[in-house]
């Protein structure tokens, strides 16, 4: 294992991101936020201008592609793709052209978020510059549980966020907001769920955007608040694996009963190989399935603990923190997935652990293809 770089994403420029299905408000909670104090120094960058109400707010085009709003925001049409705009925009901020602390994209309504994730920690020059901060998405209460049946965008952007905001709540009766709000939490159960009348509630924008996920005084990532893995080994004590519900063929078709959000922990210390195949298998056999990966590992090879983190395909470059959050030494890893089980993510572990020739790896393998075979019947 060769020597990993120390995790500094601290001092990295932080983006968040606001997504929400067609309709869902994305655009109005852009605009209530973008009149706050909180939002100065702020790089918000939208799919087109003309898809957002944002004239009332202009003060002068800077270029073509930019536009300063009062209040001192930036914003930015993708005109190309995010990682360009991106890179143009550290530049510029370099050259002192623009002055922004943080960057808001808002994506489209159809926007699947796990791409975009992706791309922050794929691109070297982005994750080398960037960090991703919170994710914020709308839900429509009045047809949040039909699009969640219907689209698995609305399933992905809703599994992903760090905040929930419920949206329309005015038009819903209590019963049908509650339920909203528990199925919601089956499937993510860490979300910060608010709900808010556009009309008459003003969302703070220091709270939605400030995850404290960062031990200020050592500059370090807050483990505890970060990973929140107590959060998700309550919720799958609550919540056990069912494959055979979810595989009943008399349920409604739904799209967020294949989401899984689990923790995987091992206290022994780990061989840095076993970890590296260990997310090559699940890596290149169900990628597109791993909607997030991020965690904390105990390995033989160091005595710092290892941060992993990955959205489908891709993975960052593991790096490590200067100290143990805790006495306690353990691996702790947070899946949110589609349709991949924690009994199965943890039988390929252990399969791996005790695997001494490659003919054992790759019958862990088939451990995987057997369940995605299990679950296309």
């Amino acid at each position: 294992m060769k020597l990993l770089a120390q995790e500094k994403s601290h001092n990295h420029l932080p983006i968040s991101m606001i997504t929400g299905f067609l309709g869902s408000g994305k655009t109005t909670l852009l605009n209530q936020l973008l009149h706050q104090a909180e939002m100065q120094h702020t790089l918000v960058i939208v799919n087109e201008f003309g898809e957002i109400g944002i004239d009332h707010l202009l003060v002068k085009a800077t270029t073509e592609e930019m536009m300063l709003l009062e209040g001192g925001c930036v914003c930015c049409s993708v005109r190309t793709d995010l990682v360009t705009t991106l890179e143009e925009a550290f530049h510029k901020r370099e050259r002192q052209e623009i002055e922004f602390k943080q960057i808001l994209v808002e994506t489209t309504g159809l926007a699947d978020p796990a791409p975009i994730l992706r791309t922050l920690i794929d691109d070297p020059f982005i994750s080398a510059h960037y960090r991703l901060e919170t994710l914020v998405t709308t839900v429509d209460a009045l047809y949040g549980e039909q699009q969640l049946d219907e689209y698995d965008e609305s399933v992905k952007q809703a599994a992903l966020a760090h905040h929930l905001i419920l949206t329309k709540i005015d038009l819903v009766d209590v019963a049908t907001l509650q339920a909203l709000k528990q199925r919601l939490q089956s499937f993510n159960p860490t979300a910060t769920i608010q709900e808010v009348n556009f009309q008459q509630d003003t969302l703070n924008a220091a709270k939605l955007f400030k995850t404290a996920h960062y031990n200020n005084q050592t500059e370090q990532l807050d483990v505890a608040r970060w990973l929140n893995a107590e959060t998700y080994i309550q919720h799958q004590q609550e919540t056990p694996d069912d494959p055979d519900h979810a595989h009943d063929e008399h349920q409604p078709h739904r799209h967020d009963r294949y989401i899984k959000t689990f923790c995987i922990e091992h206290s022994e210390p780990l061989h840095w190989l076993t970890l590296e195949r260990w997310i090559q298998q699940l890596t290149r056999l169900r990628g597109k399935d791993l909607l997030r990966v991020k965690g904390i590992a105990y390995t033989y090879e160091t005595d710092l603990p290892v941060i992993i983190q990955g959205v489908q395909h891709v993975f960052q470059p593991p790096t490590t923190l200067d100290a143990w959050p805790s006495d306690e030494r353990r691996s702790q890893i947070v899946f949110i997935t589609r349709n991949i089980e924690k009994t199965i993510v943890e039988r390929l572990l252990h399969t791996l652990i005790k695997s001494k020739t490659p003919i054992d790896v790759c019958q862990a393998a088939l451990i995987l293809i057997g369940q995605e075979h299990e679950f296309n019947e």
